[in-house]
């Protein structure tokens, strides 16, 4: 923005007129978050004016002013306690580098029509005042600057991504997936001592259902906190439950964004995509843990694996390598479409597998890569390389790699899991498959080794560069080195939504019924774990036990975390 554009916009400010509000009532948020000081008693007015060229609110009773009761208004939020109840909350004085959140202020209104002026003055002060002239010591003109999340995030997926979870049929979508919403509500259940009299933050609240939890726990306050359209339904759902309203504030804005005006004793959210990562929601999960959580706060989720194993599925290849075969036409219309297959082929191949599959599938035991949210740092997930390596329990031919996940909410009373894993009730994550365009042909005792590198990109997704080698096999095969070895480059932003369910499968010859693997035959590996405990088979302790999912999907591409 050129500097001419801001001076006009700052001299446009200081003209404008002061505006004054009388109020009830103003209460002070004390410093140590868990109390109020008195409230001034009426007459107190609220006045919007500008001070040294800078938008502020100052409130005070009768002539005087009081210290504290200064807001910037760059830095300010106001939120809807109720009809005639609000909050202010700005940032405190920035001290040691760390923002304070704990400056704020509860205001009372006389009736719902002065709140909703005061809302409405609020905003239009706020807007005007975004734009700020500030002479730095080289004398440069700098402007507000791009939250975190807005500086490695692409609009137009933001745009997209805000727009879907604003919308109910998509939050209905997620809602009757019954393993997950059953699982969260009763790992929230079973661990009141966890809830019971603390501040909660639900990241990404979505519909508001977690908060609605949290709240049915005992939480002494729920701030649900929603960037998208959502937060209007969530503020009207959470209403319709008076009860349990009164603990709970939304807020709408991006965690990496919006003050809160106390701690967080735990953190709730639902931030798994596709294999877990998709969507990266899961740095806003950290992000709001190193801002808002007190220190050896909980976290629900806890830690979340990622679990893979080779598979092989002739029908799934078949499948995929037929899609390319339009492209082979010689007289289409008089054009020959075959100089394009081959590009046709790769194409579909570089697309990730969303769907259910028959965990008989898998040739070898699954090892798994541990993530635990209350440790990792948000640069950790912008990329994460997995080193594979198998033994293969059948002579078949390897089509590529599977992927599934779980999650552990490790409450003080009882710990549970929500699986993904195949031959589990299906959720609305489905399972994810690698699938390989050259098959490794592979004969039972065979070592499988590779590494699969996610890297995260800018439409709030990864590609995924899998590669997995056969090494020589029987004897000599110490002195042998790799035998064949076979790559391939995938967008998890864009998979092809299979989402079958599970289909019986024929056993190949040189494949005897007593190599075939069953699910409960699935055993984890647990090299990556320090903690043995948090290794447990989660299916004993998870949603397994609900009744499988028959939810439907509107559509392929609109399933939650798939768009």
């Amino acid at each position: 923005m050129e500097k001419k554009t801001i001076m006009e916009q700052k001299q446009k400010l200081e003209q404008q007129p002061d505006e004054e509000f009388a109020l009830a009532s103003v209460t002070e948020l004390s410093s140590s978050l868990s109390s109020s000081s008195a409230p001034l008693s009426a007459p107190v007015f609220a006045r919007f004016y500008v001070g040294s060229g800078v938008a502020e609110l100052r409130l005070r009773q009768e002539s005087e002013f009081f210290d504290g009761y200064t807001v910037d208004l760059r830095t300010a939020q106001l939120f809807k306690l109720g009809p005639v109840k609000s909050v202010c909350i700005s940032e405190g004085s920035d001290t040691n580098k760390e923002k304070s959140h704990s400056k704020g202020v509860t205001i009372q209104f006389r009736e719902e029509e002065e709140s909703r002026a005061f809302h409405c003055a609020f905003e239009q002060w706020k807007g005007e005042s975004i734009v700020q002239e500030e002479n730095l010591p080289n004398g440069v003109v700098t402007v507000s600057k791009n939250s975190k999340f807005d500086d490695k995030v692409e609009a137009s997926s933001a745009k997209m991504y805000f727009h879907y979870y604003g919308q109910l049929l998509h939050q209905q979508n997620m809602l009757q997936d019954y393993v997950r919403t059953g699982t969260y509500y009763s790992a929230v259940m079973e661990n009141r001592a966890d809830f019971t009299g603390r501040v909660v933050v639900d990241v990404g609240a979505g519909s508001g259902i977690l908060s609605l939890f949290a709240a049915q726990a005992g939480a002494k306050h729920v701030y649900a906190v929603e960037a998208s359209e959502m937060t209007e339904y969530a503020r009207k759902l959470i209403a319709g439950n008076p009860l349990l309203a009164q603990r709970i504030t939304v807020i709408k804005g991006k965690v990496e964004e919006v003050e809160l005006p106390e701690k967080a004793d735990i953190l709730i959210s639902e931030p798994m995509g596709t294999l877990l990562v998709n969507e990266r929601m899961l740095e806003s999960y950290v992000i709001a843990r190193d801002r808002f959580l007190v220190p050896n706060g909980k976290m629900f989720p806890t830690v979340g694996r990622i679990h893979m194993a080779p598979f092989s599925d002739e029908y799934l290849f078949v499948e995929i390598a037929n899609k390319a075969l339009f492209w082979q036409q010689q007289n289409y219309y008089g054009v020959d479409l075959t100089p394009l297959y081959g590009s046709a082929f790769q194409g579909y191949f570089s697309q990730p597998v969303v769907d259910a599959f028959d965990p008989r599938l898998l040739v070898s035991p699954a090892i798994s890569h541990v993530i635990d949210f209350t440790k990792s740092k948000e640069e950790d997930l912008y990329e994460i390389e997995i080193p594979l390596k198998f033994i293969s329990s059948v002579g078949t031919r390897v089509h590529g790699l599977a992927c599934w996940f779980d999650v552990l909410f490790d409450g003080s009373t009882v710990p549970r899991w929500l699986t993904t894993a195949p031959g589990a009730p299906t959720t609305h994550w489905y399972q994810l498959r690698c699938v390989l365009s050259q098959p490794l042909y592979v004969m039972a005792g065979q070592e499988i080794t590779g590494k699969l590198r996610m890297v995260a990109h800018s439409s709030q997704s990864y590609t995924l560069y899998l590669t997995l080698s056969a090494k020589m096999w029987g004897p000599g095969a110490e002195q042998g080195g790799i035998l064949q070895t076979s790559s391939c480059k995938l967008d998890l932003k864009e998979p092809y939504y299979r989402m079958s369910q599970p289909q019986a499968y024929t056993i190949a010859q040189d494949q005897q019924p007593h190599h075939l693997m069953n699910a409960q035959d699935i055993q984890i590996q647990t090299d990556d774990l320090e903690e043995a405990e948090l290794m447990q088979q989660p299916l004993q302790n998870s949603g397994a036990q609900l009744h499988k999912s028959s939810f439907p999907v509107e559509s392929p591409n609109l399933s939650h975390h798939l768009y």
